[in-house]
C-alpha cells in the first residue's frame, strides 16, 4: 500500500489550445477557461514507468461549490469511454501507458463556476482521489443546446466578445453617445464576476441551493442586477444623484467597467461610489458577457417611472411655468441579455430586459427582469419578471396640470405619445446607432399600440385636457454649444374669430436627466400680449450662456417652458422645450502605427470654448489592452480659449482594434470625452 500512495498523477490542461478553442483566449492562456457544450482535451501522466494508466479502472469527478454532490448537479462522476451530450463525460484521444491523452465534455445544462478536476483510482477496497486542477466553465452562446445559444456569429462578435461599447443619453431630439470599456476579457475580471456570484445574498444564506440554481441564465441574470447595485446586499456601486460626491467619484467620471470592479473587489468588497443608471447598465453587461451571456446596454428615451402602476404619469406646473415635483427622465439605460425562457410559455425566449438601478423591489430584491421584450411588445403584463414596470417605462401616458396658487388644477395636456422614444442600442460590428423602439412598442399612435396598451388593463381611463381656440409652441434648437447663448421663440397662434389679449410666464430651468429640477435660471412675465384673430404672435427668447454656466448639470439639460393665459377668459395653454448644451470634445491623435509590445506616443489637445482660464484640470486616460489601469495627466489652468497639448508614452499589451478614452474634468465643466481607435498588429 505503501508504494501505491507514491504514485502521483499529473495533467496538463493545455490551456493556450483550449482557450482558443472555447474563445477565452483573450482572457487568458495560463489556466483553463472553458464554455459548457464544448468538448476541451487533456493529458494524464503518471510519474511511475511500471504503473500503467489503466482507462477501464479510473474514474474523473468534476465538481464545484461548497459541498458538491451529484443529486445537487454540482458533482459529475464519469468513465472514460464516449461523449454523451447530455451529461459529464469523456473519450480517450490516445494512450502510451503512463500518459492518457483524453476529450472530456461538460454538458450544456452544467453550473457554470469554478470548478475541480480529479482522477479516482480504486486501491484495494478504497477509492484514491488525486486533484488534476482548477478550471473556471461558462455559459456557451456557440453552443445550440445552452440557453443562451445566439445563432449570428456576427451578434456573437459584439454582444460576447466586443470589449468596447457605445451608451446613448442626452434627449431624444439631441441623442449624444459615450464610449464605455466593459473589458470582459481582463483576466481578473472573471474572478471577480465570480466572486460577486458568491457575495450574493442568495448564495450567502444558502450556497447549496444558490449553485443548484447556476445553470439558468434567468436565475443569474437576476443575481447579477440585484449585486451591481449595493442597495440591500454587499454590491459593486452606490448610486447618488445629486451633489455632493463627497468619498468617490462622479458618476460620468467612469470611463469603463473595469477599473469600478477591481476597485470593489480589491478594496474588501465595499460598495464603490458613485454610480448612476448607464454606469450600473454597462457593469451589469460587463459581467453577463464575462460569463458567456450576450448583452447589450440599451437607453430609452423620455422614460417614464410609474410608481402606482396605472400607466399614467402626473405633472404639474405652476402658473409661472415652474415644474412641481420630477417630470419624466430625459432618458434611462438598462441592459437586454438574450437566453431562453423555458420558465415561460413558448414565445417568448430572445432579448429580455435587465435594469441593475435600484428603483423598486422586485420579489423582494432591487433588480429589474429579465422581462422578455416580446412581452412588453405584446402588454402580456402578466409575465413575470417585472414586465409591467418596463412596459409603463416605454408606454405610460402623460397628464400635465397647471396648479394655481389657490390649489386648483386645470388639465393643460394628455400626451400618449411622449413616452419611450428613440430606444436605442449600438449595432453590430460599427459605431452607429441602432433604433429598437419597435422590439418594444408597435408605432405609436396606431391601432396596434392603443389596443395593447388598453388590453394591459392597468390605464385609468384619460379624460381628455380641456380645449382652447389658442396654441403655444417653443422653437428653439435641440442644442447649443458649450459657452454659447440660447435663441428661441413663442409662437402665440390665435384661432379665434376675434383679437385676444394674452399673458405670458417664460422660464428657464436647468434640469437632471432624471427629470428633477436643479435651479431656475430664467423666469419672465410678459402681459398684454395682442394677437388678432388667426394671427401668429411671435415673442423672442434670448438667454446669454452666462446666465446658466454656472449651473449646468453634467447632462447640460435646459427646459424652457411657457406658459400662455387668456387674460379676459382665464384659459391656459403650455409649451415646453429641452436644449442640450453640448461639451467640446478631446481630440487624440497618434503617429505611426501601433505594434503588439512596441512604445509609441499619443498626443491630447483641448481648446477652451470659454473666456476664461479652466483650473485643477485633469485628464484621464483609459485603454484596454493599450494602458494598464488609469493615467492621470493634470494640468492647473488652461488659459481663456487657450489650447492645451499633451504627450504621453504607452505600450500596447493587446493585439486587434483598441480604444484609448480620454476622460476631461476641470472646474467649469465635467464629462468631456474623446477616444481614438487604434488596431494594434503583432510585430
Amino acid at each position: 500500500m505503501a508504494a501505491f500512495a507514491e504514485v502521483n498523477y499529473t495533467a496538463d490542461f493545455h490551456c493556450e489550445k483550449n482557450n482558443q478553442q472555447h474563445r477565452t483566449d483573450e482572457i487568458t492562456t495560463k489556466r483553463l477557461i472553458i464554455r459548457r457544450g464544448q468538448t476541451f482535451q487533456i493529458s494524464v501522466q503518471v510519474d511511475r514507468d511500471e504503473c500503467l494508466i489503466d482507462h477501464n479502472n479510473i474514474l474523473f469527478t468534476a465538481e464545484t461549490g461548497p459541498k458538491p454532490t451529484e443529486p445537487a448537479g454540482t458533482k459529475a462522476l464519469f468513465k472514460i469511454s464516449s461523449i454523451n451530450r447530455r451529461q459529464w463525460s469523456g473519450a480517450i484521444v490516445s494512450s502510451t501507458g503512463t500518459t492518457l491523452v483524453l476529450t472530456v465534455f461538460p454538458p450544456p445544462s452544467a453550473k457554470i463556476g469554478q470548478y475541480t478536476l480529479a482522477l479516482l483510482r480504486p486501491i484495494g477496497f478504497q477509492m484514491m482521489r488525486y486533484k488534476l486542477g482548477q478550471f473556471i466553465l461558462l455559459f456557451n452562446p456557440w453552443c445550440k443546446e445552452d440557453e443562451v445559444f445566439l445563432d449570428s456569429e456576427e451578434q456573437r462578435n459584439e454582444y460576447v466578445l466586443n470589449e468596447d461599447g457605445i451608451i446613448y443619453n442626452g434627449s431624444c431630439y439631441q441623442i449624444t453617445s459615450r464610449s464605455w470599456y466593459f473589458g470582459q476579457f481582463e483576466e481578473d475580471i472573471v474572478d471577480i464576476c465570480l466572486k460577486i456570484l458568491e457575495k450574493s445574498n442568495k448564495c450567502v444564506s444558502n450556497p447549496a441551493k444558490d449553485y443548484i440554481r447556476r445553470n439558468d441564465p434567468v436565475y443569474i441574470s437576476r443575481v447579477v442586477t440585484a449585486m451591481i447595485n449595493s442597495a440591500d446586499d454587499k454590491g459593486v456601486l452606490t448610486g447618488k444623484w445629486s451633489d455632493p460626491y463627497t468619498g468617490g467619484e462622479y458618476p460620468w467620471a467612469w470611463n469603463g467597467s473595469v477599473a469600478i470592479l477591481r476597485q470593489w473587489y480589491k478594496g474588501g468588497l465595499g460598495a464603490v461610489r458613485y454610480g448612476q443608471c448607464w454606469v450600473f447598465a454597462a457593469v451589469a453587461c460587463t459581467v453577463l458577457r464575462c460569463l458567456g451571456i450576450p448583452s447589450r446596454v440599451v437607453t430609452n428615451f423620455n422614460s417614464a417611472h410609474d410608481t402606482n402602476g396605472n400607466l399614467t404619469i402626473e405633472e404639474e406646473i405652476d402658473e409661472f411655468g415652474k415644474p412641481r415635483g420630477e417630470l419624466t427622465w430625459n432618458f434611462h439605460v438598462w441592459v437586454e441579455s438574450w437566453m431562453a425562457r423555458n420558465d415561460l410559455k413558448a414565445g417568448y425566449d430572445g432579448w429580455q430586459a435587465l435594469d441593475p438601478t435600484p428603483q423598486e423591489k422586485s420579489e423582494g430584491i432591487y433588480c429589474c427582469g429579465p422581462a422578455p421584450v416580446k412581452a412588453i411588445q405584446e402588454g402580456a403584463v402578466e409575465m413575470k419578471y417585472d414586465v409591467p414596470f418596463v412596459f409603463a417605462e416605454v408606454n405610460a401616458d402623460v397628464v400635465t396640470w397647471l396648479r394655481f396658487r389657490n390649489g386648483k388644477k386645470t388639465k393643460l395636456s394628455v400626451d400618449t405619445r411622449r413616452v419611450g422614444k428613440c430606444i436605442s442600442t449600438k449595432s453590430c460590428n460599427s459605431n452607429y446607432r441602432e433604433d429598437i423602439t419597435h422590439n418594444y412598442k408597435h408605432r405609436e399612435g396606431s391601432q396596434e399600440e392603443r389596443e395593447i396598451v388598453n388590453e394591459a388593463q392597468l390605464r385609468n381611463k384619460l379624460e381628455p385636457a380641456q380645449e382652447v381656440q389658442f396654441l403655444v409652441r417653443l422653437k428653439a434648437d435641440a442644442s447649443v454649444k458649450h459657452g454659447s447663448d440660447i435663441h428661441a421663440f413663442v409662437n402665440i397662434s390665435n384661432h379665434s374669430l376675434e383679437s385676444r389679449i394674452f399673458n405670458l410666464h417664460l422660464t428657464a430651468q436647468i434640469l437632471k436627466y432624471t427629470g428633477q429640477t436643479v435651479k431656475e435660471v430664467m423666469a419672465q412675465r410678459m402681459n398684454k400680449i395682442v394677437v388678432d384673430k388667426n394671427e401668429v404672435k411671435t415673442v423672442p427668447l434670448d438667454i446669454p450662456f452666462r446666465v446658466f454656466c454656472n449651473c449646468l448639470e453634467n447632462h447640460q439639460l435646459i427646459k424652457l417652458i411657457a406658459v400662455v393665459a387668456d387674460a379676459r377668459t382665464n384659459e391656459n395653454a403650455m409649451a415646453m422645450r429641452d436644449i442640450i448644451v453640448v461639451r467640446p470634445a478631446v481630440s487624440i491623435k497618434i503617429s505611426g502605427n501601433a505594434f503588439l509590445k512596441r512604445e509609441m506616443t499619443a498626443e491630447i489637445t483641448f481648446q477652451n470654448p470659454l473666456s476664461e482660464p479652466l483650473l485643477d484640470c485633469v485628464f484621464t486616460v483609459e485603454g484596454i489592452g493599450l494602458i494598464d489601469g488609469m493615467l492621470k495627466i493634470r494640468v492647473p489652468e488652461i488659459k481663456a480659449n487657450g489650447e492645451i497639448r499633451s504627450e504621453f508614452p504607452f505600450v500596447p499589451y493587446k493585439a486587434g482594434l483598441r480604444k484609448l478614452m480620454v476622460d476631461f474634468d476641470c472646474n467649469r465643466m465635467k464629462d468631456v470625452k474623446g477616444f481614438y481607435n487604434i488596431p494594434v498588429q503583432w510585430c
